[in-house]
Formats: structure tokens, C-alpha cells, sequence
């Protein structure tokens, strides 16, 4: 089934950064590395039926852009990770991710990479079969995935990002094979190691979207709301330009979409600018407070970014996954996405 067509549908589209909470019956709550409250079988279509209270949930808050809130994937980046040969999951080492900003458990790379097989083949044919709308699938960027792994065989972080880059493609070819309209590389490293994501980064980027003619995306933040992220954004003084350096590499690029913080960040605006002529994803939705944002207030963001995005090129999204969050705060947040995107319409349609 092809995807549908390259730009998105309507004025202000709405869409989620990726991830959102799972259900108390599928997994621990309000976690970034949830254990499943079940295994095998039952764990598969537990995972289904959470994806498919989603969908209904962003088809209710009005949504243009459907996603499956990675809801069969215990972390974004290890979601993909277990079905690649040549990672050792069984000796986990810690290491400092994202520049040292927090320690993790993380698998390491022995062999040479490559596929076991489709990674989420059965989700985004599920995606596509239940909702009309265009949908959008999520996979870690090569740059993001080498800092979640310890390397003990290429000796080389350019060099494995590329070969992760390979398997990347070889998915997300596949996946719009099966309809997905967009499909997104989420770089939060690219906001950490800024020179490196300028030069090698976005090359490896573009290895991973190669050959594909659906529209292809970057999500590009500031992290979860967890304290580790919340503690490094202290950190970064008044004025947060970071974007400053990658996004005139990306400008050049081909990835059509690029998604950003906003709402709530100290990302100056004006940074937008250096990306003229690129789809731009606004986040509108803070991901670091249970505090719901009205519909005004969504409004009002979508108003700020039009001062250096055209209409036709911007879709209010989240500033991040709202994983860690409650369920009850991210309907909420999903309900407001929504109808902020909305009155965006009819304010400056």
C-alpha cells in the first residue's frame, strides 16, 4: 500500500514528537524503562490494544497526523536495538549518554550489525489498517542510537553510525512500503554533540532516509521531563542555541521535516528562520509540566512560529514524547494539541 502523498493534509496538522504513556495493564507507569506487565502472546496483543487506544485518542483530540505512541517499545532507542545482530543485551556495561548528562545500562556492539529481521513490521501495518488519517512512524537516528551503546567492535563512531545508518534504511524502506506517510529519525544527540552533528550527522541521516519518496522527518529536543534533562537545561543559560548550529546543515539536507521545541524552552524563535524551506514541526505542548496548556495558549505559540515559518509549513507538534507522563495528563495534552491547532486555523487560516 504506497503512502498517500508528500505534503501533509490540512492547515496546522497536529502530531505527537513519538512516544506516549502506556497503560497501567501494559506496563509500569511513569517510567522511561518500564517492565511489561505480561510476556509472549498476551504481551503482543497487549501491545496492540494499547496502540489502538491511542490512535482512537489523537483521532479524537483531532489530530492530522496519527502515530502509534511506540507503544510496543520498552525505550526508543533499544525498541529497535533488539532486533539487530551483533549487540551483546546479556553483559550490559554503564556508560555516560548525551556528553555525561546521565549513566545508563547499555548493551554493547561486538559484530558486525545487521538486521534479524522487520523491526516493526506488525505495528505499522496495525497503524495503517486502523486509522484513515496519515500516519507517522519513529525510529532512533544513527547518531542518537551510537550514544546509547558501548563500542567494543568498530572502534569508530562515524563508521558504526553509518553501518546503523544501513539498517535504518533497509526498515524504512520497508515501512513505506506498507503506507506510512512520514517517517521521523529522533536526534536528541544532535542538540548535545553540535559540530559533529553538523558535519557526519546529518550525512549519516540522509544514508538513513536514502531512496525514500515518502516525507522523511528529524525530531530534534531538549529531552523527556526527567530530571536529568531538567537539571542540564538549567544549565544553559537564558538563550538555548544549540539549533544554531545544526540546523543550517539540515537546511541544505534533503529530510523535508524538522521538529523543534518551542513552547516553554529558551530556544529563540528566530533560530526557525535557518530553516526556510523545510516543513517545520513547532512544539506547542510542554513535555516537562503536568500543567495543561490551553487551546489559547497552543494558538498563541502556532501565532510566535508564523513570524518565521509559512503556514503551509508548519504542524504544531509536541515538544518531546510525553512516555514518562500520566495517562490522564497526556489525553489532556493531546485534546489541547488539538484543538489549539484548530483555532490556529481559524485565527490565522
Amino acid at each position: 500500500m504506497p503512502a498517500t502523498s508528500h505534503s501533509t493534509t490540512s492547515l496546522f496538522a497536529a502530531t505527537i514528537a513519538g512516544s506516549l504513556p502506556k497503560p497501567a495493564w501494559l506496563s509500569e507507569t511513569n517510567k522511561l524503562w518500564p517492565k511489561w506487565m505480561a510476556e509472549g502472546d498476551d504481551l503482543a496483543q497487549a501491545k496492540l490494544d494499547a496502540t489502538l487506544l491511542w490512535i482512537k485518542a489523537q483521532e479524537d483530540a483531532g489530530l492530522g497526523v496519527i502515530g502509534d505512541g511506540e507503544q510496543s517499545r520498552q525505550h526508543f532507542v533499544h525498541g529497535f536495538l533488539e532486533q539487530v545482530n551483533g549487540i551483546d543485551f546479556e553483559h550490559k556495561v554503564t556508560m555516560g549518554i548525551r556528553n555525561n548528562r546521565y549513566d545508563a545500562q547499555v548493551p554493547q556492539v561486538i559484530a558486525p550489525l545487521t538486521l534479524k529481521g522487520r523491526v516493526h513490521g506488525t505495528e505499522a501495518r496495525f497503524l495503517r489498517a486502523h486509522t484513515t488519517r496519515k500516519i507517522k512512524f519513529t525510529m532512533p537516528g544513527p547518531m542518537t542510537i551510537i550514544d546509547t551503546v558501548a563500542d567494543k567492535f568498530y572502534g569508530d563512531k562515524k563508521t558504526m553510525a553509518f553501518a546503523f545508518a544501513d539498517l535504518l534504511n533497509q526498515e524504512a524502506r520497508a515501512l513505506e512500503a506498507e503506507g506510512v506517510d512520514i517517517i521521523q529519525f529522533d536526534e536528541p544527540a544532535f542538540n548535545v554533540f553540535m559540530a559533529d552533528a553538523a558535519t557526519w550527522g546529518v550525512e549519516a541521516l540522509e544514508r538513513a532516509t536514502a531512496g525514500l519518496v515518502c516525507t522523511t522527518a528529524v525530531h530534534i529536543c531538549y529531552g523527556y521531563g526527567i530530571k536529568a534533562n531538567d537539571d542540564w537545561k538549567d544549565t544553559l543559560g537564558d538563550q538555548w542555541r544549540q539549533y544554531e548550529q545544526v540546523f543550517p546543515a539540515l537546511a541544505k539536507s534533503s529530510i523535508d521535516q524538522v521538529s523543534l521545541e518551542c513552547y516553554h524552552s529558551h530556544v529563540p524563535p528566530e533560530l526557525m528562520k535557518l530553516l526556510e524551506g523545510k516543513d517545520v514541526m513547532v512544539g506547542v505542548i510542554d513535555v516537562a509540566s503536568d500543567v495543561i496548556e490551553t487551546p489559547e495558549q497552543v494558538a498563541d505559540t502556532i501565532g510566535k512560529a508564523l513570524q518565521y515559518v509559512r503556514k503551509d509549513k508548519l504542524f504544531p507538534c509536541t515538544n518531546c514524547g510525553l512516555a514518562p507522563m500520566s495517562r490522564e495528563v497526556a489525553m489532556a495534552k493531546l485534546a489541547a494539541l488539538g484543538a489549539g491547532a484548530a483555532l490556529a486555523r481559524s485565527r490565522y487560516g
